[in-house]
C-alpha cells in the first residue's frame, strides 16, 4: 500500500503498548518532579523570570515564548520551585509519549515502543534541561513532534499536515532559534526521496505562510532593535565564552551526554533508515538528521545543539532492534534494557541534583571526578556548572539586605542595586520583597534594553564586580559587604561594593556600557 512503512512478518502495530507506554511517561515525570526542590533556582530561570515581569515579543539573547510560559506559570501556579518545574518535567514526559509514537508509525511492536520511550528516560543531558524552566525543556519536545509529523504526512500522503507542521515549526522558533535546523533540514531530506512531490503543494506554501505568521511579532521586534540577537551570538564568539567541539570531539560528546550505552541505539537507528529496506518510506528521517548534524560538525557547533534530534533516532533503532530480535536473541532485549537503565542510574546524580551535596561530592570522587555533560567554558570548581548555577543565590540576596539596610532611609529611597550578570539581578528581583529589596538594574542583555529607571547614580550597590572599573567612575566606593559559598560558582563569590556619586549620573552612563555576551 503506498505511504506505508514496509514490514516483514506480523507487527501487533496497536495500543497494546499504550499502558507501556503511559507508565514510562508517568515514570520520567516522577523522577524530574521529585527533584524538582533539591537545590535551588537556576541562574537562567532568574533571567526568564525577570523577561516575564517584562513581557515583549522578543529578548536580546532569545524569542519571547519563554518569558510568556513563565509569565503564565507564576500567574496559575506561583512562582515555587515545583511550579516552576512544573512544565519542564511534563514536557520530558510527553517526550516518551512522542518517541514511542514514532516507533509505532515506523512498524514498531509493543517492544519498539518501549524501547523508543524507555530511551528517552536515562539520558544525561535530558535529565538535565528537563529540571529547569527554559527554552531547552521544550526543545526536544517541538522537534521530536515535528519528526512524527512529516512521518504521519509521508505514510498518509497528506500534504494538508503542513498546516500543523507550519504552525509547530512557528511555535518552535519562538521558542529557541535553533528551530531554525530543523526547518532548514526537512525541504532537502524530503527533495533527497520520493517524497519531494509534497513540497510542490499548495499545502507546503500554506504550512511556511502559518509558520511565517507565527514568528512575524519577533521578526518585527528583531527588526525595530537591529537584531540583537546576532550581536550577542557575535560577541559571544569573541570572548571565547562558547564551548566550540572540532568533529571528532563532538560525535564523543555525542555518546557522552546522550547515555553511552544508548549509542549503539541510535547509531543502528540512523543506518537502519538510510540502508535497512522496511524503512523506505522513512528514509527522509535518516537524511533529515544528517542534514542537521553535519552543519554543526562542520560548524564546531556547541556539543548540545544536536541533542533534540536524537529520539526519532532511539525510535528508529528500536524498530530495527526489534525485527533483529524476533526470531533469534531475544534474551538480548532484556540485557540491551538493563544495560540502558545501569547506565542511566550511575549517571543520573551527576546531571539531576539526586543526592544531598556532601554525599553528590563522595560518588562523584568515587567515579575519579568524572562528568557527563560538559556544556559551557567555565571555571572549576567543585560542583558540575549546573549544579553550582543553582546554588548561593537567596544568601546572596541577604548580604545585599544587610547592606541596603543599613542606609539612612532617605538615600534608600535613591539607591539603585545593580548587578553585573543577569543572574545576579534576577535573584534581587526573585528574593528580593522577602527582604525589603527594589527591583534590580544591570547592563547585562535584556536587562540593559529596560534601563536604569528612576536612578541617578548617587547610590549604587554593585553586585559581581571584580573591583576594577568601578573607582573610575564613582566618587567614593567602599567594600560594604562579602558573598561566599563554596559551593555556588566561582565567579558568583564576590564583594559587595557600596558605590556613590557616578560622575555624570546612571542615565547618561547608560548607553557606553551596555554588556551583550553570554
Amino acid at each position: 500500500m503506498p505511504g506505508r512503512i514496509e514490514t516483514t512478518g506480523k507487527l501487533p502495530l496497536h495500543h497494546d503498548a499504550d499502558a507501556l507506554i503511559a507508565i514510562l511517561a508517568l515514570a520520567k515525570f516522577a523522577i524530574q518532579f521529585a527533584a524538582a526542590g533539591r537545590y535551588g533556582i537556576f541562574a537562567d530561570e532568574l533571567y526568564d523570570l525577570a523577561c516575564a515581569r517584562h513581557l515583549d515579543w522578543g529578548y536580546v539573547d532569545q524569542p519571547p515564548l519563554i518569558a510568556l510560559i513563565a509569565w503564565a506559570v507564576t500567574h496559575t501556579l506561583g512562582a515555587s520551585l515545583y511550579a516552576l518545574r512544573f512544565l519542564p518535567a511534563v514536557a520530558g514526559a510527553l517526550l516518551v509519549v512522542v518517541t514511542a509514537r514514532i516507533a509505532r508509525e515506523l512498524g514498531g511492536g509493543r517492544f519498539a515502543q518501549g524501547l523508543a520511550g524507555f530511551a528517552v528516560i536515562p539520558v544525561p543531558i535530558y535529565l538535565m534541561v528537563d529540571h529547569w524552566l527554559t527554552m531547552n525543556a521544550f526543545e526536544p519536545l517541538i522537534w521530536t513532534l515535528v519528526a512524527y509529523l512529516a512521518l504521519r504526512m509521508v505514510r498518509r500522503q497528506d500534504p494538508r499536515m503542513w498546516l500543523a507542521i507550519g504552525l509547530l515549526c512557528g511555535i518552535g522558533i519562538e521558542n529557541k532559534y535553533s528551530m531554525l535546523l530543523p526547518i532548514l533540514a526537512l525541504p532537502p531530506a524530503l527533495l533527497a526521496t520520493p517524497h519531494r512531490r509534497l513540497l510542490a503543494s499548495v499545502w507546503c506554501a500554506a504550512g511556511v505562510a502559518v509558520g511565517f505568521l507565527v514568528f512575524l511579532p519577533n521578526l518585527l521586534w528583531l527588526v525595530r532593535h537591529d537584531f540583537p540577537f546576532l550581536e550577542f551570538e557575535h560577541n559571544a564568539r569573541l570572548n571565547g565564552a562558547q564551548l566550540k567541539r572540532p568533529p571528532l570531539d563532538f560525535i564523543a560528546d555525542q555518546m557522552l551526554i546522550m547515555n553511552p550505552v544508548l549509542s549503539a541505539l541510535w547509531i543502528g537507528g540512523l543506518a537502519w533508515l538510510l540502508a535497512a529496506k522496511p524503512a523506505r518510506e522513512a528514509r527522509f528521517l535518516g537524511w533529515f538528521f544528517l542534514a542537521i548534524a553535519l552543519p554543526l560538525l562542520i560548524l564546531r557547533a556547541k556539543n548540545y545543539y544536536l541533542v533534540p534530534a536524537y529520539p526519532l533516532l532511539f525510535a528508529a533503532g528500536a524498530v530495527g532492534f526489534e525485527a533483529l530480535t524476533r526470531q533469534n536473541w531475544r534474551w538480548a532485549r532484556g540485557v540491551y534494557a538493563g544495560a540502558v537503565l545501569a547506565a542511566g542510574i550511575v549517571l543520573a546524580p551527576l546531571v539531576l541534583p539526586i543526592l544531598p551535596i556532601e554525599d553528590f561530592l563522595a560518588y562523584q570522587s568515587a567515579l575519579g571526578g568524572f562528568r557527563p555533560v560538559v556544556y559551557e567554558r567555565s571555571r572549576p570548581g567543585l560542583l558540575p556548572l549546573q549544579f553550582e548555577a543553582e546554588l548561593g543565590w537567596e544568601e546572596m540576596v541577604q548580604a545585599t539586605a544587610k547592606v541596603y539596610a543599613a542606609l539612612p532611609p532617605a538615600e534608600q529611597a535613591n539607591t539603585a542595586i545593580f548587578g553585573n550578570d543577569y543572574s545576579e539581578a534576577g535573584a534581587i528581583d526573585y528574593f528580593g520583597p522577602k527582604y525589603g529589596l527594589p527591583t534590580a538594574i544591570s547592563h547585562h542583555v535584556s536587562y540593559w534594553l529596560w534601563g536604569p529607571q528612576h536612578y541617578d547614580g548617587k547610590t549604587v550597590i554593585v553586585l559581581g564586580s571584580d573591583g576594577t572599573g568601578d573607582r573610575e567612575h564613582f566618587g567614593s566606593v567602599e567594600i560594604a559587604g562579602r558573598v561566599e559559598n563554596p559551593f555556588s560558582r566561582p565567579d558568583e563569590n564576590f564583594d559587595i561594593y557600596l558605590c556613590r556619586d557616578l560622575t555624570g549620573g546612571l542615565h547618561a552612563l547608560w548607553p557606553r556600557i551596555k554588556k551583550w555576551v553570554s
